[in-house]
């Protein structure tokens, strides 16, 4: 059992928010079966509906710890002394609650150093994650990513075939954070931030689809995503900026987009990170099934 207090931040918001992000690895499927099976009571009153909750009320939540362990085990490309590279699989985000960076600090809690995400991924998109495991080497890898030292390149399985192999575009982006979406304009406007997304074509499928390796000089929130389907080419599976006919045809549940490999390019000296410059890691992602 679970007993909880809504706090301040959650007056007024809905019960699956409150616990989703207070409650770890609490998936919906559990949280619905939960709340069809009154095993919630609201201030001693047992609820059945996604009700709004306010701040001061207690909570109780009957779900056995078993139910809540999570059952995704950590693929550890990667690890020195220094650095941990992990895949991440799609639907899990990196930080926050019932995140990928929860499950690498239980798995290293008994170390000096909680090893901390460089970078971020989206929360459907897969792949390399770079984790620096001491302070010293978090300091220098946010520089590097800062000053474009360190190169990523992507896989995108897109619904449609580009007219050139190879492009370079550039654009402008707006986030509306309220709406979790951004906008993309090819004219400067007050809000937007410029963008620069280069593309490889690497295949064609007789399905209307093609794959492309993708660089970013820019990253910004959603950029591939929402830049690929600005020009037409919307990643399958994308629930966001794809076309939901086409995930469905393709039966897609999460976007085929996913970093493909990460290559320490340092100009300047890196101090105990030398070691790393010239290296690449790769790995091998079929977005095609």
């Amino acid at each position: 059992m679970k007993k909880l207090v809504v706090s301040k931040k959650y007056n007024n918001k809905k019960l699956d928010k409150f616990l989703k992000d207070n409650i770890d690895n609490l998936s919906n499927n559990l949280l619905y079966k939960t709340l069809r099976k009154k095993d919630i009571k609201i201030n001693g009153k047992r609820i059945s509906e996604n009700v709004t909750v306010f701040e001061s009320d207690e909570i109780l939540v009957y779900i056995p710890d078993n139910l809540l362990e999570s059952n995704i085990s950590l693929d550890v490309v990667y690890e020195d002394k220094n650095i941990l590279l992990i895949n991440k699989p799609a639907n899990i985000e990196v930080t926050g609650n019932q995140s990928l960076t929860n499950i690498v600090h239980k798995k290293y809690s008994n170390c000096g150093f909680l090893p901390m995400p460089c970078h971020r991924l989206d929360r459907n998109t897969c792949g390399l994650i770079l984790f620096a495991k001491n302070n010293e080497a978090l300091t220098i890898l946010l520089d590097k990513f800062k000053h474009h030292e360190i190169e990523k390149h992507y896989l995108a399985l897109v619904y449609g075939i580009p007219k050139k192999k190879y492009d370079k575009l550039e654009a402008y982006l707006f986030k509306d954070s309220s709406k979790s979406q951004v906008y993309i304009s090819n004219i400067p406007k007050k809000g937007y931030s410029k963008i620069i997304t280069t593309y490889n074509l690497l295949e064609k499928y007789p399905n209307n689809t093609s794959l492309l390796d993708i660089e970013i000089e820019t990253g910004r929130t959603h950029q591939i995503r929402a830049h690929l389907a600005y020009i037409g080419l919307p990643i399958v599976g994308d629930g966001k900026y794809g076309i939901n006919e086409v995930n469905k045809k393709m039966k897609s549940k999460y976007q085929k987009l996913a970093s493909c490999s990460l290559k320490f390019n340092f100009i300047n000296d890196s101090g105990i990170l030398n070691y790393l410059n010239g290296k690449e890691f790769k790995i091998c992602i079929n977005l095609n099934l």
